[in-house]
């Protein structure tokens, strides 16, 4: 079994450590945590891993897997008190935003193993999409030992060019979001429409979800079940011609709003990443 010392738990690293523990991923003695917050280090105690406030209180034990999932803005200050990890032959496997390969490189040296990886929040529940990718020193068996672990949290898919994470950070990291804020809009015009809050909540969160399973696992694409709901100048006709234009053609109003948000958030990735 993947043993794994995890470098903050809070609610990300809590998330992915509850679901490698309720999928069988990993054993509770398997893992060990660092966490400074007393709140946050009882928590994860109670699954049954073993704790520490700092990496010192591990010191004695060796381990596969590093996973960072501290603050990207403490890097530079926590992580070489995990020297002796990487020098014992750890992996680092990290989920901290913006911070590119060469952040880790640069704290543990030239050569250090690094798996870098975007989980989305949809993560916590085992529903995640995270994008994956690695330098040339990850061994092809700490690469296979890290995705079993990722795919408890979700859907893993690995790239081979690390500028490719931004887009993947652009798309599926802050897609959620945009989900959200799709639901919120949906609510608030059920409302306006005649709805009480509470039900046009159900309806909006409801539809969201039930759309997306229908999309995972309908062997037609999105486009082909966006026509099977569309009869012609029918209800949903008359909402697409809103969100598509009159001639409900590909790139239309809602696309261009989603293509000018995803390319906003991929610049911003690519800024954060140089620092």
């Amino acid at each position: 079994m993947t043993t794994v010392l995890l470098a903050g738990c809070g609610n990300m690293g809590f998330a992915m450590l509850k679901g490698w523990l309720d999928k069988g991923a990993a054993q509770a003695d398997d893992i060990a945590v660092v966490e400074p917050n007393e709140t946050l280090r009882a928590r994860a105690a109670a699954l049954g891993v073993t704790v520490a406030a700092d990496a010192s209180g591990h010191a004695a034990r060796r381990f596969d897997l590093l996973l960072v999932a501290v603050k990207p803005q403490v890097l530079a200050t926590a992580l070489p008190a995990y020297q002796r990890f990487i020098d014992a032959g750890a992996t680092v496997l990290t989920v901290a935003a913006g911070a590119p390969i060469s952040t880790y490189e640069r704290i543990f040296g030239k050569g250090t193993p690094v798996i870098r990886t975007i989980p989305n929040t949809p993560a916590a529940v085992g529903a995640g999409m995270i994008g994956m990718v690695k330098n040339a020193a990850v061994t092809p068996a700490a690469n296979a030992a890290a995705r079993a672990l990722l795919e408890a949290n979700g859907v893993v898919d690995e790239v081979n060019n690390e500028a490719m994470i931004d887009v993947v950070t652009a798309v599926s990291g802050s897609g959620p979001a945009y989900l959200f804020h799709f639901i919120e809009a949906l609510s608030e015009a059920a409302v306006a429409a005649g709805m009480s809050p509470d039900q046009a909540m159900l309806h909006a969160r409801q539809t969201v979800f039930g759309a997306a399973k229908l999309a995972e696992l309908a062997a037609e694409d999105a486009a082909q079940l966006r026509r099977n709901v569309t009869s012609p100048n029918g209800t949903t006709f008359a909402a697409l011609k809103v969100l598509m234009g009159d001639d409900l053609a590909a790139g239309g109003p809602m696309a261009s709003l989603v293509t000018r948000a995803v390319a906003a958030a991929k610049t911003r990735a690519e800024e954060l990443g140089r620092g």
